[in-house]
C-alpha cells in the first residue's frame, strides 16, 4: 500500500486518542515504541529532543518510530527551556520517560513533582531495571538486561562457539514498551472515573519475563520434584538432537539454497509432513516406536538426518506449490526483518505502507499495530524534522495551564475492576494477552473443549506447559459445537466487555462466535481476532507457531544473521539448522510473547475508545503484524539505509564498548557506547589498563575505526579476574558491566535474589500450591494489581453456569451429556 503522507499538524485521523497530548522524553528504543504506538492512535505526541537532535534518529527504523510526532527542541539544564517543559507538562495527558529514577529526580520530573505540577497526568517511566531494589541504579542497556537473566546462555546455540550468544533482538524493549503502554492506557482508563493520573512503571527485565510460554514451570518442576522429569534442550550443546519437536518444528534448506521453517507441531501437521516426505511407514515399524518420541540417541539421529534429506532434495518452488494444494502443511522461509515487509500475507491486509518522504524519498514501514474493520487505524505520517514545531510549541507552553482540574476520588483499588474478558483461543499467543490483563482486576473467562486447552499438556507434568497462561483466570470447559454449547458462550458474550479470539480465517464464523454475531448480542462489545497470519487472505487459514513467525518475521535472522548464506554437507546443514532453530524456537523469547504484548494493548485501546464514547470496529491484532513492530527499529525499508547495528560473527556483541567478554571464571557483558561514558571506563580500568593517551583510542571516530585494537586490550584485561568482581568494580564508577547467568532467564527470575528484588512472587495455584510467579509487568502509584495462580479445566464451570441463569438440575443434565465438563 502507497499512501501520501500527512502533514504532522492536522488532525485528518481522528483515532481513538485523539485529543490527548503525549510528552515524549524518551531517548531509548522501548519509550520511541510505546509513543509511536499512541501516536498510530491519534494521541499528539510531542517529542522532546536536545538542540542537536536525539540519538534515536541514528536508527534505520526512525522515519517509523518518530512518523506522527511533533519536535521541539530543548536544553533540559538550560532554566528556561526547562520551564518550556514543566509549561507542556501541565497541560498534558500523558508523559514518557526513559532515564532512570535519579536523573528523573534531579530535574524535577519524579512522580510527587509531576502530580503536584499536574494533578490528572499519566506520568510513565520505563527503566531497564525498576525504580526500587538492588539493581535500580544500575544502567538499562538491553544488553545488561540479556545477561544479567540469563537470555544470552539460554541463546548460546545461535553461535557455533562456546559460551553465551549475543542477542540483537530488541525484546526487552518491546516487552517494556508494550507493558508501558498497557499502564498509560490502564491509567487512562481509570481517569476517566476518578478524574486523577498516577504515575506508571515498566522496565526491560519484566518486560522480556512475559515472554516464555512453559519455561519458568518446566524450571519451577525441576527444582521442587527433581525426579519428575527431565527437561531437555532441542540439541545437547554437541549438536545431537535430544527433543521430539525439531521434527515436527523441521529446519531445512530446500535444493535451490533458500532455507524454511516447518509448523507442525499438532499429530494431523506432522502426519501430513511425514506422508509428504514419504515416511509414514515408520508409525507401523517397530523401529520407530513411538515417533517422533524417541528413546535412542542413534534413532533420532537417523530420523533427523532422513527428514533432512529428503525435504531438501525439493526446490522452494515446489514446496511452495505442496502448501498451495495442502492446507495441513505450511513453512515459512527465513526472511530478514525488511525481507518481512515483502510477506504475502502483510501485503494482503494493509500492514505495509509506503510513504514519500522529502529527504529519504519512498520509505517503507509496518502499519499501524492494530486495525479496525480491516484498515489501518490511522494513515501514514512523516517524521519530524529536528525542532520543526519547538517556536510553536514554546508560545503554547509559555500560556499552558491544566486542562481541567482533576475531581473525583483518587481511588487505589484495581483499575480494570469490573473489566469482563471472554477469551476464546488456545495456546498463548492471544491468551496471554489477557492474562497480562488479568494481574489488572480484569476478570476473564476462558472457554475451553472438555480435554482443555491443547498447551495444558505440552510439558510431561500435569498442568506445567499452561500453568502461565491460566494465572487469574476462570475456566468453563464445553463442546462449543453443540447447541447448547454454544448458547452458553452466546450467554457468556452478552455480559462481557470483551470478546478475544484467535481463530484461523473462517474458524470463527464456522463455530457461530464471529463479531457479527456476537456484537448483534452485545452490541457494545469490544470484539479483538488476535490469528496468526490474518482473518483471511493467503495466509489467513494457515497454523501458526512461533518458530514458524520468527522466521518469517526476521526474528531468526536477526540473532543468527548469517546462517542462510550457504547449504554445505550434511553435516554443515545440521549445523545451520541448530542455530536457525535457536533463533527461531527458543523458550524464553519468542514471538508468541511478542504478540501477547500486542493483543493486550490492543484490548485495552479498544475499551478506552469504548468509555470516551468513540468505540472502534472489529479489531485485528496478528501475529506476523505485531512481529514486525517489535522489530521496528531494523525493518524499516528506504534507499541509503545505514544498518547501525550488526552483530559481528561470532556473536559477541555490536562492539568493543557493547559486547561480551571472557572472565577468569565465565563471562560478562559490558555496556558503554556512548561518548560521555568512556571517560568512565578509562578510569574504573586504570588500575589494570592505560587506555588515556592512547591515540586509537582518544575519540568516538578513533574507537570505532579501531574497534579490534579495542576489542583485543579490554579481552586481555577482563579475563584476568571472576565476572563478579567485574561487575562490581565497574559498577562503582557507574560503567554498564553484568556477570552473565549460566542458567536459563527463567530460573534466575526465581532465584532468591530476584524474589527479593520484587521481580518475582509469591502466588497460589490448584497444581503448585504456593509456588513463585512474575510479578506483574506494570507498576502503579495509586491502583493496585494482583498476582493469581492458574486454574484447572473447567474449574469454574458450574459457577458460571449458575451465574447466567442455569439451575443444578439443568447443569447436571449437561454434564450427563459431556455437552460440559
Amino acid at each position: 500500500m502507497t499512501a501520501t503522507p500527512t502533514p504532522n499538524d492536522t488532525n485528518v485521523d481522528r483515532g481513538p486518542l485523539d485529543g490527548l497530548t503525549v510528552v515524549d522524553l524518551s531517548t531509548t528504543l522501548p519509550g520511541a515504541q510505546a509513543t509511536m504506538f499512541l501516536a498510530d492512535a491519534g494521541a499528539e505526541v510531542v517529542f522532546v529532543e536536545p538542540p542537536q537532535g536525539s540519538g534515536l534518529r541514528a536508527l534505520s527504523g526512525w522515519p517509523a518510530l518518530g512518523r506522527g510526532k511533533k519536535s521541539v527542541t530543548l536544553d533540559l539544564h538550560d532554566e528556561a527551556d526547562h520551564a518550556t517543559l514543566l509549561g507542556l507538562v501541565r497541560s498534558a495527558d500523558v508523559l514518557v520517560t526513559t532515564m532512570r529514577p535519579a536523573g528523573a529526580e534531579r530535574l524535577g520530573l519524579g512522580p510527587a513533582a509531576l502530580a503536584e505540577l499536574n494533578p490528572r497526568l499519566v506520568s510513565a517511566s520505563i527503566t531497564g531495571w525498576g525504580s526500587t531494589g538492588p539493581f535500580k541504579d544500575l544502567k538499562g542497556y538491553e544488553g545488561l538486561v540479556m545477561a544479567k537473566l540469563g537470555i544470552m546462555y539460554g541463546k548460546r546455540q545461535t553461535t557455533p562457539r562456546p559460551g553465551p550468544a549475543f542477542v540483537p533482538s530488541p525484546f526487552a524493549s518491546w516487552g517494556a514498551s508494550q507493558t508501558a503502554v498497557h499502564g498509560i492506557l490502564t491509567a487512562l482508563l481509570e481517569r476517566e472515573d476518578s478524574g486523577f493520573g498516577q504515575h506508571v512503571e515498566a522496565d526491560l527485565v519484566r518486560g522480556i519475563a512475559t515472554m516464555d510460554t512453559w519455561q519458568w514451570f518446566s524450571e519451577l518442576v525441576v527444582g521442587r520434584w527433581p525426579d519428575a522429569f527431565v527437561p531437555v534442550s532441542a540439541f545437547d550443546d554437541n549438536g545431537l538432537p535430544n527433543g521430539h519437536l525439531i521434527y515436527p518444528l523441521l529446519v531445512t534448506p530446500t535444493k535451490d539454497g533458500h532455507w524454511m521453517q516447518f509448523a507442525q507441531t499438532e499429530p494431523r501437521l506432522f502426519l501430513a509432513l511425514m506422508k509428504e516426505l514419504d515416511l509414514t511407514w515408520m508409525f507401523t515399524d517397530p523401529k520407530w516406536q513411538g515417533i517422533p518420541q524417541l528413546e535412542d540417541m542413534s534413532l533420532r539421529i537417523e530420523l533427523w538426518e532422513m527428514m533432512l534429506e529428503r525435504a531438501s532434495a525439493r526446490t522452494l518452488a515446489e514446496w511452495q506449490e505442496v502448501f498451495a494444494t495442502n492446507p495441513d502443511l505450511s513453512a515459512e522461509v527465513f526472511r530478514t526483518p525488511s525481507d518481512a515487509l515483502h510477506h504475502p500475507q502483510l501485503i494482503h491486509d494493509g500492514r505495509v505502507v509506503t510513504v514519500t518522504d522529502p529527504e529519504l524519498g519512498d520509505v517503507t514501514q509496518p502499519s499501524t499495530l492494530v486495525h479496525s474493520d480491516g484498515m489501518a487505524l490511522s494513515t501514514p505520517h512523516l517524521a519530524p524534522r529536528v525542532g520543526q514545531d519547538t517556536d510553536a510549541v514554546r508560545r503554547r507552553a509559555a500560556a499552558a495551564t491544566v486542562s481541567e482540574i482533576a475531581s473525583g476520588v483518587p481511588g487505589s483499588g484495581l483499575p480494570l475492576a469490573g473489566v469482563t474478558i471472554l477469551e476464546l483461543g488456545s495456546m498463548f499467543a492471544g491468551p496471554y494477552g489477557s492474562t497480562l490483563l488479568t494481574d489488572l482486576g480484569a476478570r476473564v473467562v476462558k472457554v475451553e473443549p472438555p480435554a482443555g486447552d491443547t498447551i495444558r499438556g505440552l510439558v510431561p507434568f500435569p498442568e506445567a506447559g499452561g500453568a502461565k497462561v491460566m494465572q487469574g483466570k476462570e475456566s468453563i470447559a464445553l463442546d462449543m459445537r453443540s447447541p447448547e454449547g454454544l448458547e452458553i458462550v452466546h450467554q457468556l458474550a452478552k455480559r462481557a466487555d470483551v470478546v478475544l479470539q484467535t481463530y484461523r480465517a473462517g474458524a470463527a464464523e464456522r463455530a457461530g462466535v464471529d463479531a457479527a454475531t456476537l456484537r448483534a448480542l452485545n452490541p457494545d462489545l469490544v470484539y479483538l481476532s488476535a490469528p496468526g497470519y490474518g482473518v483471511d487472505g493467503p495466509y489467513g487459514g494457515k497454523p501458526a507457531y512461533a518458530p514458524s513467525i520468527g522466521a518469517a518475521s526476521g526474528f531468526a535472522l536477526t540473532d543468527v544473521p548469517d546462517a542462510t548464506e550457504r547449504v554445505g554437507s550434511l553435516d554443515e546443514i545440521k549445523a545451520t539448522a541448530i542455530r536457525l532453530y535457536a533463533g527461531s524456537a527458543n523458550l524464553s523469547v519468542q514471538a508468541d510473547g511478542v504478540s501477547a504484548l500486542g493483543v493486550a494493548s490492543a484490548m485495552l485501546l479498544g475499551l478506552f475508545a469504548r468509555r470516551r464514547g468513540q468505540p472502534l470496529g472489529n479489531l485485528t491484532a496478528t501475529m506476523i503484524g505485531t512481529a514486525t513492530h517489535a522489530l521496528i527499529d531494523r525493518n524499516v525499508e528506504y534507499a541509503g539505509r545505514v544498518d547501525t547495528l550488526t552483530a559481528d560473527h561470532d556473536m559477541h556483541g555490536y562492539s568493543a564498548l557493547y559486547r561480551l567478554y571472557q572472565a577468569s571464571d565465565g563471562w560478562i557483558f559490558l555496556a558503554a557506547p556512548l561518548a560521555h561514558e568512556w571517560s568512565d571506563l578509562v578510569k574504573a580500568l586504570q588500575p589494570h589498563v592505560q587506555l588515556e593517551g592512547d591515540a586509537r583510542f582518544e575519540s568516538p571516530e578513533q574507537r570505532a575505526t579501531h574497534d579490534e585494537a579495542l576489542i583485543d586490550t579490554l579481552a586481555a584485561v577482563f579475563a584476568t579476574r571472576p565476572k563478579d568482581e567485574w561487575e562490581t568494580e565497574l559498577g562503582k564508577h557507574d560503567v554498564g558491566c553484568v556477570a552473565v547467568a549460566e542458567q536459563v532467564a527463567e530460573k534466575t527470575l526465581q532465584s532468591d535474589e530476584f524474589f527479593d528484588a520484587g521481580y518475582s512472587v509469591t502466588a497460589m495455584s490448584p497444581t503448585f500450591d504456593e509456588h513463585r510467579r512474575l510479578s506483574p509487568v506494570t507498576q502503579f502509584s495509586r491502583s493496585s494489581t494482583k498476582a493469581d495462580g492458574g486454574c484447572l479445566v473447567g474449574e469454574q464451570t458450574e459457577a458460571l453456569l449458575a451465574e447466567i441463569g442455569y439451575d443444578e438440575a439443568v447443569i447436571a443434565d449437561l454434564r450427563e451429556r459431556n455437552i460440559v465438563c
